[in-house]
């Protein structure tokens, strides 16, 4: 009787030396994508593309996440890279923004080949005004090759015209590990709401100009130091106050009202 091929490979099945000659990241065998099944009080994940199949390079992520078009209720999506996840939680946080999709949208485009291909687009933005953006997002060294400026191009021409308004292509390497910890630190924020402490630590800042660091706000504002400090996570979100969003966002950070 043959045996059934085994699905997936345990650790122990695959070993390799790291101590001797093998400097380079292990190439593993290929495992298929995570199927989920239904998850109460939140909204399954309905993407053109499962992206959660293992990598040894990119960052898979899942993650909760509510727009306006879901009535404020809990969805759930996936990003093949930490990049693309706050790209799209930027969006989610925007009030101009009325939905965010992940995976949103598959096309067939003929490669310099003539070979005929698939891609499916990170995110689609819709705002409130109903213009909807398409995302493609890639790190800087895979932008600056000839082959993937032609690659865009032919996917573009590929994409049909009812998909979305306009396409931006989103350089990954703009999103250093520092700003993305700071990005999904006011995701978080932001969706844990204080108004009241949003209103007296903006009131705190235009009344008193001469701050310089995050903490240097908090004697004055007359709420606890952590409901303070949420709220300038929340007001660097929305714009009302500039950070520096690549080093790391905390008391002694620099903070500046905006213009």
């Amino acid at each position: 009787m043959s045996k059934k091929k085994m699905k997936y490979v345990e650790p122990n099945d695959f070993v390799l030396d790291h101590d001797s000659w093998n400097y380079g990241i292990p190439k593993l065998p290929r495992m298929s994508a995570l199927e989920f099944e239904g998850i109460y009080n939140l909204i399954p994940f309905d993407g053109k593309r499962n992206p959660s199949g293992r990598s040894t390079t990119s960052h898979k992520m899942f993650f909760p996440y509510r727009t306006a078009a879901n009535n404020w209720y809990p969805k759930i999506g996936m990003a093949e890279s930490a990049a693309e996840a706050v790209v799209g939680l930027q969006g989610v946080m925007s009030k101009a923004t009325y939905d965010v999709e992940f995976q949103p949208l598959a096309v067939q485009y003929e490669d310099e080949n003539g070979d005929l291909r698939s891609h499916t687009y990170d995110l689609r933005l819709t705002f409130n005004t109903g213009h909807r953006r398409l995302f493609f997002v890639r790190f800087d060294e895979s932008l600056k090759l000839p082959v993937t400026a032609r690659d865009i191009k032919a996917i573009i021409a590929g994409t049909p015209r009812n998909a979305a308004d306009e396409v931006m292509i989103v350089n990954a390497s703009d999103y250093t590990r520092q700003r993305r910890d700071n990005i999904l630190r006011m995701h978080y924020f932001v969706f844990h709401p204080d108004d009241e402490a949003d209103e007296v630590l903006l009131h705190v800042a235009r009344s008193n100009r001469a701050f310089y660091y995050m903490k240097d706000l908090f004697p004055q504002a007359p709420i606890a130091q952590p409901r303070a400090f949420a709220a300038c996570h929340r007001l660097v979100a929305r714009g009302s106050l500039c950070a520096k969003l690549d080093n790391v966002l905390w008391e002694n950070s620099h903070l500046e009202l905006a213009a």
